[in-house]
């Protein structure tokens, strides 16, 4: 699932290409399955003859800003943007590709959302009022805000009693962070993901706090620039400890383990995060909300 730093990689890449002194208009919204749209009004084609003013996210949501008409859309777990110079001029036929939607700009140019698997979450809006979709007007702050301080950031860890792995994936606490990144965010900051929030003194909270906008940045920083079909795997080999199980911990040589869950699990050192002790594998489901 692409992350905050993959998400604003993409708007990134996205804004260089679609806004400007002459930024690209919409020729062409086709729906290739019906599924993936959210919203009716306004519909698709709404789109079509307005230019793209700009290209935001919201925490993981990607946001196009066509004359007060947004595009917006969530890539999910298996969702992808395949981005083209040059689109076929042939429209596409529901149900023949992973394609669920293609836009289509003035030069040619254009982009296919994809989802890959049977498990389909890809989810596409057509609003006025980006807050007029559910998952954004509920979203937390975002981490990488200028103004996002670690007394915010104290502030909510302290509302309730939780596993801190949960928390920072919870997108109505904090927008934008997912499996991953919470994952190397809690190896950088030397924590079990299974730390309750209640028992964090304030400088393991300013551990947390600096490790999670570190770890933001420095993955923002080496997405930046790469093109979309680079991402995915960029964000592979940046990984410390998601994604690693069984290699050697890159910090102190440990082996990476494991806690999986019903449909999915994290990654973390031992010896970095839990004093040594490897964690039981309870398979609590509701840890990774």
């Amino acid at each position: 699932m692409p992350e905050l730093p993959e998400v604003q990689a993409l708007v990134d890449f996205l804004s260089d290409r679609l806004t400007g002194a002459e930024p690209r208009v919409v020729t062409g919204v086709e729906l290739a399955s019906i599924a993936v749209l959210k919203t009716y009004a306004p519909p698709p084609d709404a789109l079509v003859g307005l230019p793209v003013g700009s290209v935001t996210r919201h925490g993981k949501f990607l946001d196009l800003d066509c004359e007060g008409i947004h595009l917006v859309f969530h890539l999910a777990r298996a969702g992808w943007l395949r981005w083209s110079e040059s689109l076929p001029e042939k429209p596409i036929r529901p149900g023949k590709s992973p394609i669920a939607l293609r836009v289509r700009f003035d030069d040619g140019s254009g982009f296919d959302l994809t989802e890959a698997g049977t498990k389909k979450s890809l989810a596409v809006y057509v609003v006025e009022d980006p807050q007029a979709v559910p998952r954004i007007a509920s979203l937390g702050p975002d981490p990488l805000a200028d103004d996002f301080t670690l007394e915010q950031f104290a502030e909510i860890l302290g509302r309730k009693r939780a596993q801190i792995k949960g928390v920072l994936r919870d997108q109505s606490v904090l927008a934008g962070i997912g499996n991953a990144y919470s994952d190397e965010i809690l190896h950088v900051a030397r924590l079990s993901p299974f730390a309750m929030t209640t028992s964090l003194d304030e400088e393991t909270v300013a551990r947390l706090y600096d490790a999670m906008r570190e770890t933001l940045v420095g993955a923002v920083d080496s997405a930046s620039g790469k093109p979309a079909a680079e991402l995915k795997d960029a964000k592979r080999a940046g990984m410390r400890v998601h994604g690693r199980t069984g290699e050697a911990c890159p910090v102190c040589g440990d082996v990476v383990r494991e806690v999986s869950f019903a449909d999915s699990s994290l990654q973390y050192c031992a010896t970095c995060q839990t004093g040594g002790k490897p964690l039981a594998d309870r398979r609590m489901s509701r840890l990774l909300k």
